[in-house]
């Protein structure tokens, strides 16, 4: 287009989300952040959320959860398996998942937390916005806490550390005890929050001398969060308001990670809007192999990605 732009406009594309390789924003970052060195930053991690067919809010991620990965592993004495052992790794491995996962860890509200909270009570029924709205108070405050994290997955892990185990690994053969037995807990910690500490509160709750667990390489690093005042921050809320019939945008933390968090580090304010309307169904097929949106979706949040970047970035005469 003929547009004059009043700032550079660069598009970076990346490989290896959440990871460390050869392709991904910590090696961009180390190899050439000087060609793309920035004030702000747009990119995934925030979504058009969508109920009864209709756009409820827009979440506007700001900031997000830290990763880790925490390997769990039994040891016992290997054999055959037509003589079992006390210390089967197998089954001290199985009583140990079984214990972690009852663990429910203590609730915690970051700032941006709070503010979504305050955002979203006012568009739920009065009876979930009543539970919402008691989580800060002394009297009831315990019992709302687990009402709303009973009502929404993401609700319950915006509050709280949590823990999901993943892969389960042991055995060679049918026939035999093996002489290790391993898990992987892939653990999403609220910013601020210490692998180290979550750790020590399982192996108390594990009690098996037979178990131990390890943090595994490449943990993630908490990143601050991106302002709520900008410039920009303020544009995308009202340009994406405007373009979903005046659906509120909400500050957002998100439980997945993104690259965001890498720019963040780096000063870079960097929110995050995935701009297409899907609804619970487009969501619960994210990473499933019929992983789809809609068409109209995908038009709708093209138009409305370029307005915020054309609205920021193009000079008005």
């Amino acid at each position: 287009t003929n547009a004059h732009l009043n700032r550079d406009v660069i598009f970076l594309a990346t490989a290896d989300e959440e990871g460390s390789g050869d392709a991904s924003i910590r090696t961009l970052i180390a190899k050439y952040w000087d060609k793309f060195a920035a004030g702000f930053a747009i990119n995934e991690g925030g979504n058009v959320f969508m109920k009864n067919g209709k756009v409820q809010y827009i979440g506007v991620q700001a900031s997000e959860k830290v990763s880790a990965n925490v390997a769990v592993i039994a040891r016992g004495t290997s054999g055959h398996a037509s003589q079992p052992t006390k210390d089967n790794p197998v089954v001290h491995l199985a009583a140990a998942i079984a214990k972690i996962g009852t663990y429910s860890a203590p609730v915690h509200f970051t700032a941006i937390v709070r503010r979504y909270f305050e955002g979203i009570a006012p568009l739920e029924d009065d009876e979930i916005a009543k539970w919402i709205r008691s989580m800060d108070t002394p009297d009831r405050g315990e019992h709302a806490q687990r009402v709303v994290s009973d009502v929404s997955p993401l609700w319950n892990a915006m509050m709280r550390d949590t823990i999901a185990p993943t892969i389960l690994s042991a055995g060679v053969a049918n026939n035999v005890i093996p002489a290790e037995a391993r898990a992987n807990l892939n653990v999403r910690l609220l910013p601020g929050d210490s692998v180290s500490t979550l750790v020590s509160d399982l192996n108390k709750l594990v009690n098996d001398p037979a178990v131990r667990l390890e943090v595994q390489p490449n943990a993630g690093l908490a990143a601050p969060p991106s302002s709520l005042e900008s410039d920009f921050y303020n544009l995308i809320c009202r340009v994406a308001s405007r373009e979903f019939g005046g659906a509120p945008a909400l500050p957002f933390q998100s439980t997945w990670l993104t690259d965001s968090a890498q720019l963040r580090l780096h000063n870079v304010q960097a929110y995050g809007l995935v701009p297409f309307p899907l609804s619970q169904e487009d969501l619960r097929r994210m990473h499933g192999d019929d992983e789809r949106i809609p068409m109209a979706s995908f038009d709708k949040g093209v138009d409305v990605l370029t307005k915020i970047v054309t609205e920021f970035a193009v000079t008005r005469y």
